[in-house]
Parts: structure tokens; sequence; C-alpha cells
């Protein structure tokens, strides 16, 4: 198989602006916690095999028990998220998945019993950017664990 694009290589000013909107987004009021959640959900609807890896390695290292990522595929069913994370993971899933209808009211109403407006808008850029680098990496078709070690997560201990 031939090499795929890398967007770093091609276009390293917009690759760097995307890495930076990455790194700021690190630096909101959302629990982190939760972002690595938002992360892996995105990444499991778009079936990005490299950033389900490399997101599901960082969530770990910042203590969230693996049962709980076992069930981020489940979410809806599973005793393990609040109702705060589940707000989360279905705004998550509509905006992944955009539908005629866009976010429901019901939807909306919900987030906002769990999060200010200030948290809505952050949860909202952590699922663009999210998309936005499942996108790149489907097509530029990077091996998944390929950067643990440039990214600090061989210490993830997943292998």
């Amino acid at each position: 198989m031939s090499s795929r694009v890398n967007h770093f290589k091609t276009i390293p000013a917009l690759a760097k602006t995307l890495a930076d909107a990455s790194m700021a987004l690190g630096k909101i009021s959302l629990d982190k916690k939760l972002k690595h959640l938002v992360d892996i959900r995105a990444s499991q609807l778009n079936h990005c095999a490299f950033c389900l890896d490399m997101h599901v390695k960082e969530a770990k290292m910042h203590g969230e028990r693996e049962l709980r990522l076992y069930h981020v595929a489940i979410w809806r069913e599973s005793p393990l998220f609040s109702a705060k994370e589940k707000a989360a993971l279905a705004l998550t899933e509509a905006l992944t998945r955009i539908g005629d209808n866009g976010v429901s009211e019901a939807l909306y109403n919900e987030l906002r019993e769990h999060f200010s407006e200030v948290e809505v808008s952050e949860l909202t850029f952590t699922i663009a950017v999210i998309n936005a680098w499942n996108r790149l990496q489907i097509l530029s078709q990077m091996a998944p664990g390929s950067m643990d070690s440039a990214y600090g997560l061989d210490r993830a201990e997943l292998h």
C-alpha cells in the first residue's frame, strides 16, 4: 500500500493551527475525564483507529477506569456514567452524526441542566476539534500507536 498524505508535511501551518486549538482545549474548564469520553465516542463513531487508540490511552493515564472505557460504546445502557456525562455523550453523537434536525430542543435543554453556556461552548468546540482530527487521520491512515513514544502514551501500559 502506498503511503498516504501527511497533513503536517503538506500544510504545516494549518496542521499547527488545529494542534494549537487542541492545546487550547486542554486549558478549558471542562473536566478532562469528560473530554476524553467525548474524544473516544466521536472517534468510535467516525471509525478513527488512530484517535481512538490515542484517547483511550490518554484517558487511562489521567485516571479513567478501564471498565468505563469499555462501556463508552454502550453509554446509554451503562450505569457507569452520570446524567451529565450522558448529556455530553448525546451531544457528541448529535454533532458527529448531524441529522436533518440538528440538535433537538430536548437535548439542548438536557445539556443546560448540567452545563453552563460557557461549558456548552467548550463541549461543542471539543467535539468539533476531535471530528476534524478524525477526518484528517482517517485519510492519512496513521497506524494506531505509531506516535505513542512521541506523545508519551507508552506510559499507559496498554499494549
